[in-house]
């Protein structure tokens, strides 16, 4: 890969945070594989683009973390450098939370737990109607503290949407602290497992890992629904923003700019 890839994300992240004053860097640099893997190995870009009935779907349930999708666009077309260059600001569709009224941005997320709930009914759909395209939803870990999200795994075990396929973004922080501290939720393996989903669990930094965890929950012949347990790094990429907590909500200044620039050069 896709090293030199995904560091042009973050690129693209930290530049959209800069010019903004925004927060949620760690959250989005902790899914920038996942969302590059879904984009560019499973989705149909070009259903994507023609908003064709029977897409692949990409919800994002942790909406915060919704620079690395908007990252992701800008390389696929969907979006444009005016778009990346007006992020945040008044006047422009590209918001700091998920928002469905973006190109490429199926489900508008931030509400924790309610994205999930969205992504179950749209798989549901899909079942009803007969269409075999994915629905894919990225939770992260901190927010399946949310009753809703366990109410839409019910129901996505209950149906047999063997199309859902959940992928969780075990980064091991939420954004007052570390999930094992706040409510611990692990074991999540055993956890989907009781709820009669197939589950993997991967490297959610290694795409090779990603893509072949994904490849066999896509290829199973089960009926269950799919969650793969990505262990992830909050603020991956930037030596000084990993697995620091703060970086959920400190903005940059000039000099951590230039630093964290310069580390993915």
């Amino acid at each position: 890969m896709l090293i030199d890839e995904t560091a042009t994300l973050r690129k693209t992240i930290l530049k959209m945070a800069y010019n903004a004053n925004s927060v949620h860097i760690g959250c989005a640099f902790s899914i920038v594989e996942i969302v590059h893997t879904l984009y560019s190995k499973f989705i149909d870009i070009e259903k994507l683009k023609g908003r064709s009935k029977n897409r692949d779907y990409l919800c994002l349930s942790k909406g915060h973390g919704v620079m690395a999708v908007y990252a992701n666009l800008l390389e696929l077309g969907v979006l444009t450098d005016n778009d990346i260059n007006n992020y945040f600001k008044d006047g422009s569709s590209l918001t700091g939370l998920a928002d469905s009224h973006v190109p490429g941005i199926e489900v508008s997320g931030g509400s924790l737990g309610q994205g999930i709930t969205v992504a179950t009914g749209i798989a549901m759909s899909k079942k009803i109607d007969g269409l075999d395209s994915k629905t894919f939803c990225i939770v992260g870990d901190g927010e399946l503290n949310e009753g809703s999200a366990w109410e839409s795994i019910m129901i996505a075990s209950h149906r047999q949407l063997k199309n859902f396929i959940l992928i969780i973004d075990a980064n091991s922080f939420q954004a007052m602290g570390r999930c094992e501290s706040v409510l611990n939720m692990e074991s999540f393996k055993a956890k989907f497992e009781a709820f009669n989903f197939e589950v993997q669990e991967c490297d959610g930094h290694n795409q090779n890992d990603l893509e072949n965890s994904i490849s066999s929950l896509i290829n199973s012949k089960s009926n269950k629904p799919k969650a793969l347990v990505a262990r992830t790094i909050k603020g991956k990429g930037v030596s000084f923003m990993e697995d620091e907590n703060i970086w959920h909500y400190t903005r940059l200044d000039q000099d951590t700019y230039n630093k964290a620039l310069s580390e993915l050069m």
